[in-house]
């Protein structure tokens, strides 16, 4: 039996002088000459980045976001000896369904804020479906959530992390949402652990299903799907090789330079979201330094990286067997421009792991779909609900 959690108010204040640190560090930034050919071609813009740092020195005001992100009721709870942070916000009139919100990475639980009031106030904002009441946590090792400190952090550990929160908040019976990593841990959430699940909702599909000896054959869509897929991540998958086998080497770097740390982050926002290139216009300057400002004062870039190798490491990677299937009732929304640009997965694919209760393709979004198209996410969160 697991005993009550120990959960304390949790409320953010960076110290002056960590911000003064940084604003120091921006200006001293020691600048590579521009690569040759077009812009974002051989990654980060020179120009582009060159004003945003500009920005985050002179104008960009931490207090006012830290503001902000406090008007978020937040907690920190001890679970399995570790200090997780979460968000917990309560449906404003009546009973909430309890929902669990996951992230991913490069984010952290600021990309969920926006869905907050969508979900726990939904008709105020003409949304039809029930009230939630929301759990956001920060993933270990991202922000204020403390990482384990040993390998293994994969999937299926933290949704072991996440059944044991939602527990000791006193829920019984709860829905999981996630994204990313978010994806993932929702799906092992559901996977192993199903008694306790209402339902899960995806915003993309994380884990492929079992294609092996036994499997149905792949159909027409299935096959552009993957073919589609696989040439997306020849061309993207250089970051993701280094944090699978060598996040540590390259912490050193990201934890040390304001302007690698931005440059790295910010151009998988940019790569990964509906932006057509132009991040500025899609996503607001404020959010993304607040997300990267957040990497920074709690020195978690390195943590972070690390579910890259306790998932993706040849030697913790989950692979999937024939049997495996998500018997608990899912909702998939599949945004227009998620990666893989004109090759959204087709239903039956998900089928394959999924018992897929809805499914609806979206019009526009990309990858980081809760601030890009919160009210989309959140109107599909509550349709989905509602009808399970």
């Amino acid at each position: 039996m697991q005993g009550p959690l120990h959960i304390t108010p949790f409320s953010i204040h960076i110290e002056p002088q960590i911000l003064s640190d940084l604003q120091e560090r921006i200006r001293q930034t020691r600048w590579p000459d521009q690569a040759p050919g077009a812009p974002w071609e051989q990654g980060a813009d020179l120009e582009y980045l060159r004003q945003l740092l500009d920005y985050w020195a002179d104008e960009f005001d931490w207090q006012t976001q830290e503001r902000k992100l406090n008007a978020f009721i937040q907690f920190r709870a001890e679970i399995d000896g570790v200090q997780i942070h979460f968000v917990h916000e309560r449906a404003r009139n009546g009973h909430g369904v309890p929902l669990i919100l996951t992230h991913g990475w490069p984010s952290t639980f600021v990309e969920l804020l926006p869905l907050v009031p969508l979900l726990t106030d939904p008709h105020a904002r003409g949304i039809d479906g029930p009230a939630f009441d929301v759990i956001i946590p920060s993933l270990p090792g991202y922000g204020f959530s403390e990482r384990p400190r040993r390998t293994g952090v994969n999937y299926q550990c933290v949704a072991g992390l996440w059944h044991r929160l939602m527990r000791g908040l006193g829920y019984d019976r709860y829905g999981a949402q996630g994204g990313d990593f978010g994806a993932g841990i929702t799906t092992f959430m559901a996977l192993e652990n199903p008694k306790p699940m209402i339902g899960i909702h995806l915003s993309n599909l994380e884990i492929a299903p079992y294609t092996g000896a036994g499997a149905r054959q792949l159909s027409a869509a299935e096959k552009i799907y993957r073919e589609r897929n696989e040439e997306f991540w020849r061309e993207e998958y250089g970051y993701k090789a280094i944090q699978s086998t060598k996040p540590q080497t390259l912490g050193y770097a990201l934890n040390d330079s304001p302007a690698g740390l931005a440059a790295w982050i910010l151009e998988k926002w940019r790569s990964w979201s509906d932006s057509r290139g132009n991040l500025n216009e899609r996503i607001s300057r404020d959010f993304l330094l607040t997300t990267v400002t957040l990497y920074w004062v709690t020195q978690t870039i390195t943590s972070s990286m690390r579910d890259y190798f306790d998932n993706d490491n040849k030697r913790f990677r989950i692979t999937l067997g024939r049997e495996a299937f998500v018997s608990v009732p899912t909702g998939i929304a599949v945004f227009a421009k998620n990666f893989v640009d004109e090759g959204t997965p087709p239903r039956e694919w998900a089928e394959r792991l999924y018992n897929v209760r809805r499914w609806t393709p979206m019009p526009r979004g990309g990858h980081f779909a809760a601030v890009e198209e919160p009210e989309l996410l959140a109107r599909d969160i509550a349709a989905f609900f509602a009808g399970v």
